[in-house]
């Protein structure tokens, strides 16, 4: 029944592209013929000069027309998803069903290409044009922002899009060895001299960024000045000897490799890792003073456009909201957007007692200038190292 429908509004579209390119056709027939007998003063090499330009105006509207309709029938279309690393997981789950959903309703299958990477150096990518992304799934708001800043994404993206374009979301988890040997109970404690910290660089990744702010706020959240959170911050970071390009490097270097003695990621992630067989194992613990990490989503309205791929584009990031891919979400460790998905997600999380976001911190512009822009304080803090 599907395939009929499907196979009738093809039909339905062809033909209504070729009545536009007759009419069209017709109407520049009969400007030819009346321009002719204006202009029968003028020679006939003249008169036949213009009257095969005329026909290939309509035969150029034509080949467009019928063009057109038989695009509107292709067999397939290419999608180009750009993520953070720890999306890959979820997004294996999520986008078979999405392929599926699509080929049932338009008859069409959908081809996608997915790039997996640190969030801040994919949205590097992304504007200088190495990565042509028709929809991105990043770990900061302030990537899209850069995205839409370089004139790719139209502005008011996160009000075209549910939850201002939050798609994914998590808070901050502490990972110790198995058994917690340094006796790390709080964000504080990640200073002490003993505790060797794995932790992503800022200017790459987006947990970087997270992290970052978590500890900046665990002190600031809880009434300590600017200045103490400087030396907070400052302290953990002159101890990190290297600092990773992306959330899976880190989770990489501390679960395989066995370094460091704790391990700031997505919660999520620690989740997604407690899963596999191949892991060593670990303690984690999820901080009552917490930092709502929120991933936006958004179609990059240039390259939809540059490649005709708006409306499968802009079905997959609704798709991405509905309960079936925020159930997927949840399964894998994502406090949902959805509440209902959230109250009913077979993972049972944490309280948190004080959840503070970006807006708590100064909102998006205020961070990137205080914190990361060039000779701001992270910059500031890796003169230390």
């Amino acid at each position: 029944m599907n395939q009929q429908k499907v196979w009738q509004n093809s039909v339905t579209s062809i033909v209504q592209s070729l009545k536009f390119a007759i009419a069209a056709s017709s109407q520049l027939v009969r400007f030819s013929g009346q321009f002719l007998k204006k202009a029968q003063h003028l020679g006939r090499s003249v008169q036949a000069y213009i009257l095969l330009f005329l026909l290939g105006i309509i035969l150029t509207a034509s080949i467009a027309a019928c063009s057109a309709a038989s695009g509107a029938n292709q067999s397939e279309v290419k999608l180009n998803l750009v993520s953070f690393s720890v999306t890959k997981a979820a997004h294996d789950q999520i986008v078979p069903k999405f392929i599926e959903k699509w080929k049932k309703e338009h008859n069409q299958n959908v081809i996608f290409e997915r790039s997996y990477g640190g969030s801040l150096a994919q949205t590097d990518d992304i504007i200088a044009g190495k990565q042509e992304a028709d929809v991105v799934h990043l770990a900061l708001p302030l990537d899209v922002v850069r995205i839409e800043e370089a004139g790719l994404i139209n502005f008011g993206w996160e009000d075209r899009v549910p939850r201002r374009g939050v798609v994914s979301h998590s808070v901050a988890a502490i990972v110790t060895r198995e058994g917690n040997p340094k006796n790390i109970q709080t964000w504080a404690d990640l200073a002490n001299e003993d505790v060797n910290l794995i932790a992503a660089n800022p200017q790459t990744s987006g947990i970087g960024v997270w992290e970052f702010l978590g500890l900046w706020g665990s002190v600031t959240q809880e009434g300590g000045e600017p200045q103490q959170a400087l030396d907070f911050v400052g302290k953990i970071y002159k101890k990190i000897p290297t600092l990773t390009k992306d959330a899976r490097e880190a989770s990489d270097l501390f679960f395989q490799q066995g370094q460091g003695d704790a391990l700031i990621t997505y919660e999520n992630e620690v989740i997604l890792a407690g899963t596999a067989t191949n892991q060593p194992k670990t303690s984690y613990f999820v901080p009552p003073l917490n930092i709502s990490i929120d991933n936006p989503v958004a179609i990059v309205d240039k390259n939809v456009d540059k490649h005709g791929t708006r409306e499968v584009a802009a079905a997959f990031v609704d798709f991405l909201y509905s309960d079936e891919a925020q159930q997927e979400f949840a399964k894998l460790g994502y406090r949902s957007v959805n509440p209902f998905i959230a109250q009913s997600a077979q993972v049972q999380f944490p309280p948190i007692k004080t959840l503070f976001n970006a807006q708590d911190l100064g909102g998006w512009p205020s961070i990137k200038e205080q914190f990361f822009a060039n000779g701001a304080i992270f910059d500031q803090i890796k003169g230390k190292f």
